[in-house]
């Protein structure tokens, strides 16, 4: 399918030295296929009062100032000048010749050349035939400006720089479900479950502990107790099970005396409000409107539970309640920056979670933008860092530039509301076409000082235009 580009003007006056009155020109059309240009226009020579003998040559004319193209001449003549024409074949077609007091329809097609894209239509009036047509002389009239540029919507985007951690903090967390005898807080590393459930703890601190990249700051150990039995008791339990738990581990590793940390849920109602208000028991609304009654004192929510709705307690009590009385363990730990471009690049193939932002940054900067391996940087970026505003702006970015306009909604809910985020943001619904949300985003990131957005709408208005 060929694609046409018109320009239109409506009305133009052409002064005749030779005539009483002017040529007015009108509906100048110029449309534009791949390979051709179709110019017409209105000549009205209506009013126009010439000798007998005399003609007037007018020329249309496509210039660029250095290259030009003379198309058909109209001839317009009196009434001996015109019979005479006829009678001798003169003017050969394509010009065309018409008596002064008549209306041209002018049309003709042309082959188009580059160089027209940004040009001229002009008419150059030839009163003496002399065949020297001058288009700066006062007999010049211009009809139309020609503008066929391709313009492409290319908004350009300066990556941000991610900041630098000062110091590279990580945790590392789980949960344990170690098995205690009933009422007792003392461990017993083979009892029941234990040797699995330990070594997972262990696993977790050796992965770290082991790694000389990193350095554990603290481990800290949170015990849950289940609300059966009295709250005095289960905060005893909990409290004397962490204390244990802790004690294990210390056994384990040579750890400075600040570094191991305890806490401690009496009762883990929490967990058993987030299972109920996910499960399918008959009585959910009655049981979380209890569980939830703060009011109440936690024995007495417990005695209430398991006095008025004793088949669902009793569900609880055996396939919820053990769930409830676990061992949070989390290991704080700190990794050394890395410096050079190889360095890092050597981390990025191996251990990823290592690098900050800005490491990851520092590799994408030495690399070809819009190549395959600097998208992969910034999208190993938005994998480590996954509700990053500044990962997600950057991968953006990228998709925008690409087209990838879905991808790129997807990364801008989670890009924030800096300047740059709403210029993202504008680039976004001018490629998806809602031009009205795209200038009033563009025009907000531009009045906030992102010379990319003043130039972005620049392009947005030429384009509509």
């Amino acid at each position: 399918m060929r694609t046409i580009h018109t320009l239109l003007m409506a009305m133009a006056t052409v002064s005749a030295t030779a005539a009483t009155q002017s040529v007015t020109v009108s509906d100048v059309n110029v449309e534009r296929s791949a390979s051709s240009l179709v110019v017409t226009m209105n000549l009205d020579a209506t009013a126009m009062k010439l000798k007998s003998d005399r003609e007037i040559k007018y020329i249309p004319v496509i210039t660029n100032g250095t290259e030009r193209r003379e198309l058909p001449e109209v001839i317009i003549a009196g009434r001996n000048r015109y019979i005479q024409n006829q009678r001798h074949d003169t003017p050969e077609a394509p010009a065309i010749l018409s008596r002064a007091g008549h209306t041209v329809s002018y049309s003709t097609i042309i082959p188009y050349e580059q160089w027209m894209a940004e040009s001229r239509l002009v008419l150059v009036e030839d009163e003496c035939d002399c065949g020297v047509l001058t288009l700066s002389s006062g007999q010049t009239s211009e009809l139309a400006s020609i503008d066929f540029v391709e313009r492409v919507f290319a908004p350009q985007f300066v990556m941000v720089t991610p900041p630098a951690e000062l110091e590279k903090t990580r945790s590392a967390k789980g949960s344990a479900y170690v098995d205690f005898p009933v009422n007792r807080t003392e461990i017993s590393p083979t009892y029941r479950r234990n040797p699995e459930e330990l070594a997972k703890i262990r696993s977790t601190i050796d992965v770290v502990a082991n790694d000389p990249d990193s350095r554990i700051t603290s481990v800290t150990i949170v015990g849950f107790a289940s609300p059966e039995g009295s709250y005095a008791n289960n905060e005893r339990l909990a409290k004397g099970r962490s204390a244990s738990l802790a004690e294990y581990v210390r056994g384990l590793y040579s750890f400075d005396a600040d570094v191991m940390h305890t806490s401690w849920v009496a009762e883990n109602w929490e967990g058993l409000r987030n299972y109920v208000a996910t499960c399918s028991l008959p009585d959910t609304t009655a049981l979380l409107a209890v569980i939830d009654d703060t009011s109440l004192a936690p024995d007495a929510r417990e005695w209430r539970l398991k006095s008025k709705f004793p088949q669902d307690y009793a569900f609880l009590l055996k396939n919820v309640y053990p769930g409830l009385r676990r061992s949070d363990y989390t290991v704080d730990y700190v990794v050394r920056s890395f410096v050079t471009v190889e360095e890092i690049r050597q981390v990025m193939a191996t251990a990823p979670q290592k690098l900050s932002l800005n490491e990851i940054y520092v590799v994408a900067n030495f690399l070809e933008p819009d190549s395959d391996p600097y998208r992969e940087a910034f999208e190993l970026a938005v994998r480590m860092y996954p509700d990053d505003p500044v990962a997600n702006l950057n991968m953006a970015a990228i998709a925008l530039r690409r087209d990838e306009l879905n991808a790129a909604a997807g990364y801008l809910a989670k890009a924030g509301n800096s300047p740059r985020a709403t210029y993202a943001r504008g680039v976004l619904a001018a490629k998806q076409g809602d031009n009205a949300t795209a200038n009033t985003l563009l025009k907000s990131a531009a009045d906030a000082g992102i010379a990319e957005a003043a130039d972005a709408l620049d392009q947005l208005q030429k384009i509509n235009k």
